[in-house]
């Protein structure tokens, strides 16, 4: 593999601004690595959409990155990962593809000795029933006690990462897979990663929370390395944040999400 491979930038792309905690994990892991982050902002949501049509706006995506000679694509969308990972396979011919679902699955079976998974995430994920299976082919002896949390998006949306509404909220969701005495929690949507002191706090200790985030992040990493496409030259990484529209909010919510400022936000025209 040349050094120009290696230099070429990691896609990453998510249906609106959730994704950019995965880009965040990335930054730190991976700080040669340049980046370029889709997100569809003008087709948010897309946990209400059918699968035909999530399939549909996964391959306009991927093709968008694969015509800006990406060398790695990563799926930060828990839903298109859960419906339309094939697409993107089928696209990508011999470009390395992961997503948060098969990152945070292999981490969770690795990690939860006592085999008792508790898995969060949005309704249309927990209803694809994707990290259950996939841990189950990793590990046909698991338990999975997967829970939807609806409000959740909204909640970090709006900013009440620590709010007594957040709070109370949170017990709620969790009180039936901390009932199961679950070794480990998975946060199966790319918003979740905000919530982790809140989180950690209601789940205690001896529940260890998956961030799906931090691990795609260790597992790009990995399979960079295996394919010989790691960046290990002087150039600085670059950093490119491509949306379908932007609304106002995109800005303030992404650079929370981000923890950083996003720099300038380029618009796509279909």
């Amino acid at each position: 593999m040349t050094t120009a491979d290696a230099a070429r930038p990691i896609g990453v792309f998510d249906s609106g601004v959730g994704g950019l905690t995965v880009v965040r994990a990335l930054m730190e892991r991976l700080p040669l690595e340049s980046i370029i982050y889709f997100g569809d902002t003008a087709r948010v949501p897309y946990g209400v959409k059918s699968v035909a049509t999530i399939e549909h706006f996964t391959e306009q995506i991927t093709r968008f990155l694969l015509q800006r000679d990406v060398k790695m694509l990563i799926i930060a969308c828990n839903t298109m990962a859960a419906v339309a990972a094939h697409v993107v396979h089928r696209l990508a011919g011999s470009i390395p593809v992961l997503d948060v679902i098969e990152a945070g699955a292999r981490a969770a079976v690795a990690e939860s000795p006592g085999g008792r998974i508790g898995v969060i995430g949005t309704p249309t994920t927990i209803n694809s029933n994707a990290y259950a299976r996939r841990m189950h082919a990793l590990d046909a002896s698991v338990r999975v006690y997967s829970q939807a949390c609806p409000l959740f998006v909204p909640l970090v949306e709006e900013g009440w990462l620590d709010h007594e509404v957040t709070r109370l909220t949170a017990q709620e969701y969790l009180r039936p897979v901390l009932a199961e005495d679950v070794d480990s929690l998975v946060l199966g949507c790319t918003h979740y990663p905000l919530l982790k002191p809140l989180l950690r706090d209601v789940a205690g200790p001896a529940v260890k929370l998956i961030d799906s985030a931090v691990t795609t992040a260790e597992f790009a990493a990995q399979r960079l390395q295996h394919e010989r496409l790691a960046y290990g030259g002087d150039s600085p990484a670059t950093y490119r944040c491509v949306v379908s529209d932007v609304p106002l909010r995109f800005q303030t919510i992404g650079e929370r999400f981000l923890g950083r400022s996003l720099g300038q936000v380029e618009k796509v025209d279909w």
